[in-house]
């Protein structure tokens, strides 16, 4: 995160405040030099002096109604015109001494000083602070330290923390001091859409959609929805999103509140909600979960090299063999998600599999994935994993001609085709969270109906021309 500090507006140029000091001093001297003829004048007829007028007008030289004489100047109130006058036309703006060091390889804290010109002890001074300023200890490359020096000691520092937090250190009267400021963020509503003609991921960018937002896409419809296999040209997609802003700036994209797929006359629809308990799921817009007990596929976005197929001639073997799973083709190190909650049963070399990954889910089922380049560091027999979670990574191990992942789905030992078999949903949103879920919802569909209607519009215009 950078924080930017804006200097203060140049001061005019000397020229310019020539012109306004000569302007300035110039009338004052003329109304002097006129009060004091109008007095002498006044002295020589014997008449005697003009009542100030009660409103002086906003130039302090009001004339009075019958504009006999003006009003009369005491001597302190003219040495005032000209000493405001000689102050405003040379009011120069202080210079900002602050300065932004990026830190680079191999720098430290005592180097970035010792190059600003402060003293060693500078560093122990500021580290004997505490707190967060020990995080001053492990600067990264990249990192902004923006430094203010007064007369070759640190007068103040500031260091992002994090996209919200600041470090901020002054000098006061008793030494260094610091604090840690928390500035708000401010979540603002977007939204894109866009149909397919190449793929999810190209379109989804065409539409300005982030790599992120367009994963986290495949991930909501990923139960339904094989974006690898079942993409149709003119498939539309529309997503509402949060932009998040710091002091007007943008951070970074938020979650996805909302999104739409249609394919082939097909409608998908997600809505995010958050009950009153924190839990955090995206539902249909009757409150159906879309989450289910398992993902379709344990890789993004890759292709079926070889489907399930029970009297399939084997590449290598040249012999009729079932292939009882799905062989899913991507590049060796590609990650390989577990597809549901369980436990790893077998994490080991099983033949010509290569290495493969069990994993128990309970109730009977059970997957499988082989051919493995390598298993993910921490995982053993009879350790607990999560839906999404990586277990290892696509590699050709085992009987296999080029890289791929082969993955198997068994209900009760018997083997089910893991593209068609049905997957059981998560539960809906519970009945006394309904009102809220309607009321959060309501806006978040009228959003995407607003882009389903703007990609219709743009359709038949290019239709008709």
């Amino acid at each position: 995160m950078k924080i930017d500090y804006i200097p203060a507006a140049p001061a005019a140029s000397w020229r310019k405040r020539r012109v306004v000091l000569v302007g300035t001093l110039c009338a004052a001297i003329g109304v002097g030099s006129f009060q004091l003829l109008t007095r002498s004048n006044d002295a020589i007829a014997g008449n005697p002096s003009n009542q100030l007028a009660s409103d002086t007008g906003a130039s302090g030289l009001y004339l009075s109604a019958d504009m006999a004489r003006p009003n009369t100047l005491a001597s302190s109130d003219f040495d005032n015109i000209i000493q405001t006058a000689v102050t405003d036309a040379l009011r120069v703006p202080e210079a900002s001494q602050w300065s932004t060091i990026s830190v680079k390889p191999g720098q430290n804290l005592s180097v970035i000083f010792e190059a600003l010109g402060l003293a060693h002890d500078e560093v122990a001074d500021l580290l004997a602070l505490g707190g967060e300023v020990q995080r001053l200890k492990k600067l990264k490359a990249g990192d902004e330290l923006h430094v203010l020096v007064e007369d070759d000691r640190l007068d103040g520092l500031k260091y992002a923390l994090d996209e919200r937090r600041s470090l901020e250190v002054r000098r006061g009267d008793k030494g260094l001091e610091s604090v840690t400021i928390t500035a708000e963020i401010e979540h603002r509503q977007a939204t894109a859409s866009g149909k397919i003609t190449d793929s999810l991921f190209v379109d989804g960018r065409r539409a300005n959609l982030s790599s992120r937002l367009i994963m986290s896409f495949a991930d909501i419809f990923g139960y339904d929805v094989d974006f690898a296999q079942d993409l149709h040209p003119g498939d539309q997609f529309s997503v509402v999103y949060e932009q998040l802003y710091k002091n007007g700036k943008r951070l970074r994209d938020g979650d996805i509140l909302a999104a739409q797929f249609t394919s082939q006359g097909q409608r998908y629809q997600a809505v995010r909600f958050t009950a009153p308990d924190g839990n955090t799921a995206y539902y249909t817009p009757n409150g159906q979960s879309l989450r289910k007990a398992f993902i379709r596929t344990p890789v993004d976005f890759a292709r079926i090299s070889s489907p399930f197929n029970l009297r399939r001639l084997h590449p290598i073997l040249h012999t009729i063999r079932a292939h009882k799973g799905v062989d899913y083709g991507a590049g060796t190190g590609t990650p390989i998600k577990a597809t549901g909650d369980g436990k790893i049963s077998f994490y080991g070399n099983k033949n010509g599999y290569g290495r493969v990954a069990m994993i128990n889910h309970g109730a009977g089922v059970e997957t499988l994935y082989g051919h493995m380049s390598r298993f993910r560091a921490g995982l053993s027999v009879g350790s607990r994993v999560r839906q999404g979670q990586v277990i290892g990574y696509v590699g050709m191990s085992g009987l296999a001609t080029a890289p791929h992942l082969h993955y198997e789905f068994r209900i009760n030992g018997i083997h089910k085709n893991p593209v068609t078999v049905p997957l059981p949903r998560a539960n809906p949103v519970a009945p006394n969270h309904m009102a809220a879920f309607r009321a959060q919802s309501s806006p978040l569909m009228a959003a995407l109906d607003q882009q389903s209607t703007k990609l219709a519009s743009a359709a038949k215009t290019k239709t008709s021309r």
